[in-house]
């Protein structure tokens, strides 16, 4: 199984890049968010990676943190989603983004990926929200990165369709949030769906901001 992937882009294509490993060349399939950050032709990237087997088609699909790998294949174990939709859905919604959706039950959002219907966004969501909690408890949003032997080039920057997305609250943030909120007593589903919240309104909220924006949406509701 190929884990990861560390190289030098050779070609960007619509959906995929072309990573030279020391020789080697890799297709790598992508959604348009990830296509968006990975730096131009003969620069060094790295991508945490998938590779999905068939009679007849071998194909390796990349992520630039293991959230995202993951969710890739929650995903695509829904009847139904495959590993186009599965990268759609994230090109729409990001890592973070579907965590939140997941979470908070928000068939909208994920139906909003392109060639995604509603009754397969309904399906996505009862089928994995009872996993939202764990893959966000991962904190693994860290994204892959050469290592010093493998980046021939210094990597660019990002370019600026990534730079334009609002930044979000940290995988770390989320996941120690979790923690705290189960240390609490807080159910799994309950934690999750409270940190999702807390996220979705304070995207840009630290670990000690989301626990209290959680805990305040966990309070009781005064129905007086």
């Amino acid at each position: 199984m190929i884990g990861r992937l560390a190289g030098r882009i050779d070609m960007r294509g619509p959906d995929h890049v072309l990573i030279d490993v020391r020789g080697v060349g890799y297709i790598v399939f992508v959604s348009d968010r990830t296509l968006a950050a990975l730096p131009r032709a003969g620069e060094a990237a790295a991508l945490y990676t998938d590779l999905i087997v068939r009679e007849d088609l071998l194909q390796l699909y990349g992520f630039p943190t293991l959230v995202e790998k993951e969710w890739f294949r929650l995903l695509t174990s829904v009847q139904g989603v495959g590993a186009k939709g599965a990268l759609a859905i994230l090109g729409a919604l990001g890592a973070d983004g579907l965590s939140r959706a997941i979470a908070l039950g928000d068939q909208t959002s994920v139906k909003a990926a392109k060639g995604i219907g509603p009754k397969t966004a309904q399906r996505i969501v009862l089928e994995l929200k009872d996993k939202a909690p764990a893959v966000m408890a991962m904190g693994g949003t860290a994204p892959a990165s050469p290592a010093d032997d493998d980046a021939v080039i210094e990597p660019v920057p990002v370019t600026p369709a990534a730079k334009a997305t609002p930044p979000r609250t940290s995988g770390a943030a989320q996941a120690e949030a979790l923690s705290a909120l189960a240390n609490l007593g807080y159910s799994p589903s309950e934690a999750a769906t409270a940190v999702a919240q807390a996220a979705g309104d304070s995207p840009d909220a630290e670990t000690p901001a989301l626990i209290r924006l959680a805990l305040k949406a966990l309070a009781p509701k005064d129905t007086a």
